[in-house]
């Protein structure tokens, strides 16, 4: 039982939440939306382990506030409905710090301290065309690393060990995008099955960092603790020159379905907080039970006040939103890029520097809305992962099968970054996410060794995760000793994985493809905190040439980025794109949509930069002689002259005629080019060697070879 408490001295209706009151030690006024409550009480526990009852007697427009007296960091709270007869306790929806919660002690609210010595934090601020991404779990990246101590290792503190750092900026990427770390919980159902939702996307607290991926000393310190760890984790990124990206899931709750118990919302005000069919149903566009309703502006300013916590209070450098239409549904349900919720995150000055990238798809009607987001938004790219999934796999299997393959169209539209997909909004290909793998589906390995799921582990019979992977597993199903399928499979990552780092756009590798992490063909591992999701960092050959590849890649990259003006690709006149075929002339159209064809030349730069890039794709079974080329010639009649790539028609499956040449003659450069790197070890072999305008260049099977032309 709680003795009872009076709220003395006036309150207020703002900030959402608990915060101090000036001038009275450790009174906090406590302001919370319940629309649905009459009579909405403050628990919290005293230094002597007794319960506080305090009536929030003031509301206004569904806003519960009163001061609440003698509530300290570090002590635990929840909110009551006095008129609820079973008494359910429920969190603050902006409660900054959780405990874990056992059966015994379900989770509570706790009151945390803001304060932290940031010292001299400095947020890299890494422009979009340089940026690299990197997709991780904090467990999942720093479970197993042999160099960082065991009892950090798969924690915040973990990920911020000077081998984890050392690992990264070595590898290139810039930015470290993390699954969600908000505080979440596990569904009734993986409980069942002994399981936990090891992705995350479940989320019980938009302020509070889940408490189990800290450390064991700060998990027993408390919340507290625990935040103060993810600060430290944020600082020591930046300090190594990273950027950190948290992936935020607002477009349901872990309350789930109306069947399931109130854990907070529900209980404040379900009609407000959730989308509804009818009375007793929710409107599902997730798959998760419920949907928050974005058509209501306090669910509006929950995400948005939630965001800019994490960037004032954490530190953080930007989102990628789960499921993000969700977030755009208007009243009737419909997807809008004029929502209010996007019109007021572009707006916003705390969330203005903050990296926003959208996941363009839910499961609702209309859910489907890559390249409709407005500016100001990045999104994952799903047409360039499956264009480039097609070329370099499914493709191959046709023609090892002795059929054609398809053309080239698709994959000139992804190299130029979707540029048409993207550019009716008003945006650059620099808005396009690129990606070949990420946290769901097949890794990168798996990508090349099974041609079916095998996710049995999760307890469901394999019939979850999609039937439709786009994978080859180059004749032999697994893992084999063959090893001529061995080098296939190995030569077929590298290409797609120079494919991702050498297109335009923004691109995003799933933590261990660089060293060739398997899930042993499980593409569906949201219920695995086992090693199938773990990163294994002890390396053998093929991890560590694989490793060798991307950092070769991604040093590439930057290479060439580093020679060209600031707004490079960010708009048309920023940047060119030459398209040639194996004689060295331009493409006509007949080769773009030709099956047969299957080799292909890209010499890209800006009319600024002080070096070309020549990209060779040769995605044919058979080597074939190239004719590097003269860029001297005059442009045929008919060709376009617009500077960019149209790729709207191979979205569609065949070429657009702007892609018979981008257009305007490169700046006077020597009359060469120096090859710099390839996919195949034969000719990257022959790093550094020059070859002249015009001379025959014998492109190996199955390649991508970068030339430099300075």
């Amino acid at each position: 039982m709680s003795r009872p408490s009076v709220s003395v001295g006036r309150s207020f209706p703002w900030p959402l939440g608990v915060s101090p009151v000036a001038g009275r030690g450790a009174a906090v006024n406590v302001a919370v939306f319940a629309p649905a409550v009459t009579a909405l009480a403050v628990v919290h526990e005293t230094a002597d382990g007794s319960s506080v009852r305090t009536r929030l007697r003031s509301v206004e427009d569904g806003v519960h506030h009163g001061v609440v007296e003698d509530l300290p960091a570090g002590a635990r709270y929840h909110l009551l409905d006095e008129e609820d007869p079973a008494g359910t306790p429920l969190l603050d929806p902006y409660a900054r710090g959780l405990t874990e919660g056992t059966d015994g002690d379900p989770v509570a609210a706790v009151r945390v301290d803001g304060a932290f010595d940031w010292d001299d934090d400095v947020a890299p601020r890494t422009p979009w065309r340089d940026t690299v991404l990197y997709e991780a779990h904090v467990v999942g990246l720093t479970r197993l690393h042999p160099d960082i101590p065991e009892e950090l290792r798969g924690t915040y503190a973990g990920l911020a060990h000077p081998a984890m750092l050392a690992h990264l900026t070595r590898l290139g990427v810039t930015a470290v995008e993390l699954l969600p770390i908000q505080a979440h919980a596990d569904e009734p159902h993986l409980a069942a099955l002994g399981l936990t939702n090891y992705w995350g996307y479940n989320t019980l607290g938009f302020f509070a960092p889940h408490p189990a991926y800290a450390t064991a000393a700060s998990r027993a310190a408390g919340p507290q603790a625990v935040l103060d760890e993810v600060k430290g984790m944020v600082k020591a990124l930046h300090a190594a020159g990273l950027e950190v990206i948290l992936d935020v899931v607002y477009n349901h709750t872990a309350e789930g379905g109306k069947d399931q118990p109130a854990l907070s919302w529900r209980g404040l005000g379900d009609r407000a907080y959730y989308r509804h069919r009818d009375r007793h149903t929710y409107e599902d566009t997730t798959g998760c039970g419920n949907s928050l309703d974005f058509s209501h502006p306090r669910v509006v300013q929950l995400a948005l006040d939630s965001l800019r916590y994490w960037v004032a209070q954490c530190h953080v450098d930007g989102f990628r939103f789960d499921l993000a239409p969700t977030l755009c549904r208007d009243a009737d349900n419909v997807f809008t890029n004029r929502h209010p919720f996007l019109v007021a995150a572009a707006a916003d000055p705390v969330l203005a520097p903050a990296k926003l990238i959208a996941e363009p798809w839910d499961l609702g009607m209309g859910g489907w809305q890559t390249g409709n987001f407005p500016r100001g938004w990045a999104e994952w790219n799903d047409g360039f992962r499956d264009v480039t999934r097609t070329f370099w796999l499914t493709d191959q299997a046709e023609l090892a099968a002795g059929r054609p393959g398809g053309s080239l169209a698709a994959l000139g539209g992804a190299l130029a970054g979707s540029a048409a997909t993207f550019a009716a909004s008003g945006r650059s290909p620099l808005a396009s996410v690129n990606l070949v793998t990420a946290h769901d589906g097949f890794t990168l390995t798996d990508l090349t060794r099974y041609d079916v799921k095998h996710n049995e582990a999760n307890g469901e019979g394999n019939r979850d995760g999609s039937d439709h992977n786009r994978s080859w597993n180059h004749g032999v199903e697994g893992p084999t000793a063959r090893r001529d399928v061995r080098r296939a499979r190995e030569q077929t990552q590298r290409n797609l994985m120079a494919t991702l780092l050498l297109s335009l756009g923004v691109p995003m590798i799933t933590a261990g493809d660089e060293i060739g992490r398997t899930q042993q063909g499980n593409n569906n591992a949201y219920s695995q905190d086992t090693a199938i999701s773990w990163v294994d960092w002890h390396l053998d050959g093929r991890a560590r040439r694989m490793l060798r590849a991307t950092r070769g890649l991604i040093r590439v990259r930057r290479e060439f980025l580093a020679h060209q003006p600031a707004d490079y690709s960010r708009t048309p006149q920023a940047y060119y794109l030459h398209w040639y075929g194996t004689a060295g002339y331009p493409m006509t159209e007949q080769e773009w949509v030709n099956p047969h064809v299957r080799v292909l030349q890209l010499l890209l730069g800006s009319a600024e930069g002080r070096i070309d890039g020549l990209l060779i794709i040769n995605g044919s079974a058979n080597a074939s002689h190239v004719t590097l080329p003269d860029v001297g010639f005059a442009l045929p009649d008919g060709t376009a002259d617009d500077g960019t790539v149209d790729d709207g028609a191979a979205d569609a499956g065949a070429a657009d005629a702007g892609m018979v040449d981008a257009v305007r003659t490169p700046p006077s450069r020597q009359d060469g080019f120096v090859l710099r790197l390839s996919t195949d070890p034969a000719a990257d072999g022959r790093k550094d060697d020059h070859w002249a305008s015009g001379e025959v260049f014998t492109a190996p099977a199955q390649s991508v070879t970068v030339f430099r032309r300075d």
